[in-house]
């Protein structure tokens, strides 16, 4: 990072964010999916990109030495609360709090086994996160299922591999088309906002990585949520295969037959609205 990069992270009166993991011997863990996001231009954007922050109470997951933390405060969020499960992170977080006081939670646990909807309180929730690569896909499928629709948040903005990215704002017909695309396509409108390049983060990953943006929709096609993840996981599991194969362990033809689609097809040939068909004919 060039000296220039350096001074601006310390656009918010806080130490630069190399400084901050020095000062903390923050190296990072490939067992926890870290890669740090340093450079403050991009976490600013990634803040702003969610839009208004100021009624909402905003929700990041593996904040790190905290840079995304620090942009979604400067650019308005009043109440932020960060989920970090990597304890060495805690007093890089602390001092930010310090800086910005009575508007930083800081709650350590692992954000799989969190209550999101209780840590957004009686405000209406944003989430805005680089997840870790590790678990991130599963964070998404889990508030995806989120009871009761329309959910507790509203929107999630996150950043993945631009390969889950892909997955996630696909369209029927697609290569990159599967369960991630049936689900976020059916209870959100999802899109790439921008790509964000290796040499952003510490250390740098091998791919280049996606800032998604969800808004959930509030008229649905009646289904049950867990059904369909369970439909799309048999289809798109042995996605060469023609359905009356793939689902053969759901009901195979006879599913296929309730449902009023033609088992030679193959999944990623479905629309939404077929694959709510047959999660529906599998009650």
């Amino acid at each position: 990072m060039t000296d220039a990069a350096e001074q601006k992270t310390a656009i918010d009166g806080l130490p630069p964010l190399r400084a901050v993991i020095e000062k903390h011997d923050l190296a990072t863990k490939k067992s926890l999916g870290q890669n740090f996001l340093l450079d403050l231009n991009l976490t600013g954007r990634i803040a702003r990109a969610a839009g208004d922050l100021a009624d909402h109470t905003v929700i990041e997951v593996g904040p790190g030495p905290g840079g995304l933390t620090r942009a979604l405060l400067m650019h308005g969020a009043a109440e932020v609360v960060v989920i970090e499960r990597d304890a060495r992170c805690l007093p890089a977080l602390e001092e930010i709090s310090a800086h910005y006081p009575g508007r930083l939670e800081i709650v350590e646990g692992d954000a799989l086994k969190a209550d999101f909807a209780t840590l957004a309180g009686e405000k209406p929730a944003k989430i805005v996160a680089n997840l870790p690569y590790n678990v991130g896909t599963q964070l998404l499928v889990n508030w995806l299922e989120t009871e009761p629709w329309p959910p507790f948040f509203d929107s999630l903005t996150l950043m993945f591999q631009r390969e889950v990215a892909e997955r996630i704002v696909a369209a029927p017909g697609s290569g990159s088309y599967g369960r991630l695309g049936v689900l976020a396509g059916w209870r959100t409108e999802a899109r790439i906002q921008f790509d964000v390049p290796p040499q952003a983060f510490w250390p740098p990953p091998k791919v280049t990585s996606s800032v998604v943006h969800l808004v959930p929709r509030q008229a649905l096609i009646a289904t049950d949520a867990r059904r369909l993840s369970l439909t799309t996981q048999h289809a798109f599991g042995q996605r060469r295969k023609m359905l009356r194969q793939s689902l053969k362990a759901i009901g195979g033809q006879a599913l296929l037959d309730a449902a009023g689609i033609d088992g030679a097809r193959r999944a990623e040939t479905l629309s939404i609205e077929e694959f709510c068909r047959l999660a529906n004919a599998s009650t």
